[in-house]
Parts: C-alpha cells; structure tokens; sequence
C-alpha cells in the first residue's frame, strides 16, 4: 500500500481518536512546564512507520528503518528521529494502534471461522537461556511439536476480514476465550476439534452463536445440514489467512528485546493484514448453487 494514503487514514483515525480522549479526561489543575523540548515525530508518523514495516519486504525494523525511511522517505517524514530514539516512541503509540485496529475489523454476516496459531518467541533450544519473556511465555503442544511463546486467536468471516482477536499465553485452552471473542457476532461459528466442548455450545447458543465442529472418531456423529457440512470444509480459509499474516507480515519472529515492543509488533501486523486488498475468501454465490 502507498504510504501517503495510509498515513491520511491513520492521521485522520488519531485526530478523532485524540479529541474524544480529551472530552473523557478529567480537568488537570495547571502545572508547571515539563522540561526538554517537544518531539517532533508524530504518533500517526510513528503508527504509519510501524505498519508500513509489515507492508514491507524486510524481516527487521531496524533495516527498514534505517536503508528504507531515512534513505528514501525523508520527503515524506521531514523530522526523523534516530533509531535509538524511535524504537522509545514504539509502545506510545501501542494504545492509539489497538484503538485503530479496533475500526479496522470487519462485519459479521452470519458466518464465522475461528482458530488458533501459536507465536513462538524463540527457538527450542534457547528455552532455558530465553531471558525476554521469563516468567510470561509458556510451553505449549501442537501437531507440529512443542514451542515456547504465546497464542494468537482470530475469528474471520468468509470474505477474509478479522472480526475478533485474542491473545493468550501458550498454554490456554483454545476453548477458554471464545465467549469473549464472540460478544458482538451471530449466526454460525465453524471451528476444529478444539473446540469441541458441550457446555461451550450451550453457552454460545444463549448468545445467538450456533458453535459447529467436526467430531473426533470416537464421539456419536451428529446430523449436520449440507450446508453447514460444506461451511466446515471451508475452514481452512483461515489457516490461509493464518498462512498470510505468518508469510507477508512479521507476525512471528525471535528477534524481540522487551515484551511491549513485541505487543506493538504484533498489533501491527494485524493491521496491515487488513489493508491487504486482496484477503482471502470465499464466493458464496458460487458455494451455494
């Protein structure tokens, strides 16, 4: 995406989102003036940078940052700080980017598709040494091993679009903040066999979500319409959209040095996964013939 309409949309997004923080405060008594001079780098600038990077093909922000914007998009940010100085910048900006994020969600229209994917934060072997997230990260089992890191749940509709997210450590049950998740939809919601869960299903009915997964080979099968059994072989739409944010986006990487610069990091990545103009999806047209 060009960096100027970004920038627009975001600067548009903060200057709303500022005005109704300051109607929200409290009067603060005068006080004296702070020290030091005012910065010169904006938070929409430092917001457009963070979710540019992900647009980007380079694997480290320092890269991008320092071979990229200050070699060739001082045109477009005329006040640059160093790099020292902006990675300081980044978690300012982490309230504003979750706010923005928020807008950029999509529309529920019935159907809905959850699933999980782990965020390893460093590799196995590194475990014991791994000094960041000590005492935060967990271990956790999935079909392709264990890993060390945190959890990312997201529920899509069926053009691609993010409707909710979660973020939990590892070792969470995938079960456990789906009713949060699922406040503001309806319709049906397709997951896999983690899901599975009776009291799950009870509960989600009585907030006008019919909860449908496949079942494990030593359950009763039960009568599923054609409909709902076809929905649930298009449940890897989101294991493409999973694949995407994981390829085209620095979602998940070992390079993080303070556990609230990773929360920006991955609150960016999902935002430029929605400016992706071409998400996948599903032709319901087409499905339903």
């Amino acid at each position: 995406m060009n960096i100027i309409p970004l920038f627009c949309e975001i600067d548009d997004f903060l200057q709303v989102y500022e005005k109704q923080i300051a109607q929200r405060q409290l009067p603060i008594p005068d006080q004296p003036k702070k020290r030091g001079r005012p910065r010169k780098l904006h938070t929409s600038e430092v917001m457009t940078l963070l979710v540019a990077f992900h647009q980007s093909r380079y694997q480290t922000f320092k890269d991008y940052y320092t071979k990229q914007v200050c070699e060739n998009l001082r045109w477009a940010f005329p006040h640059l700080v160093s790099y020292n100085r902006f990675v300081e910048l980044m978690f300012t900006a982490f309230v504003p980017l979750c706010a923005y994020l928020s807008t950029r969600l999509g529309d529920c229209s019935g159907i809905s598709f959850i699933d999980s994917t782990p965020i390893r934060v460093c590799h196995n072997r590194r475990i014991h040494n791994h000094r960041v997230f000590d005492g935060i990260a967990d271990r956790s089992k999935t079909t392709l091993g264990w890993f060390y890191g945190f959890k990312l749940h997201l529920i899509i509709n069926e053009r691609g679009e993010l409707l909710s997210v979660w973020f939990t450590t590892a070792n969470t049950d995938d079960r456990r903040p789906v009713c949060q998740m699922t406040q503001y939809l309806f319709g049906k919601l397709y997951g896999d066999k983690g899901y599975i869960s009776k009291k799950l299903r009870e509960t989600l009915e009585t907030q006008g979500v019919s909860l449908i997964t496949k079942v494990r080979k030593n359950m009763k099968t039960e009568p599923l319409s054609v409909s709902d059994a076809l929905m649930l072989k298009k449940r890897m739409l989101i294991e493409t959209v999973i694949g995407q944010l994981k390829q085209q986006t620095e979602l998940e990487h070992s390079r993080h040095r303070s556990v609230a610069n990773f929360q920006v990091n991955l609150v960016c990545a999902l935002i430029a996964y929605t400016h992706q103009p071409k998400k996948p999806s599903l032709d319901m047209r087409t499905l339903l013939k």
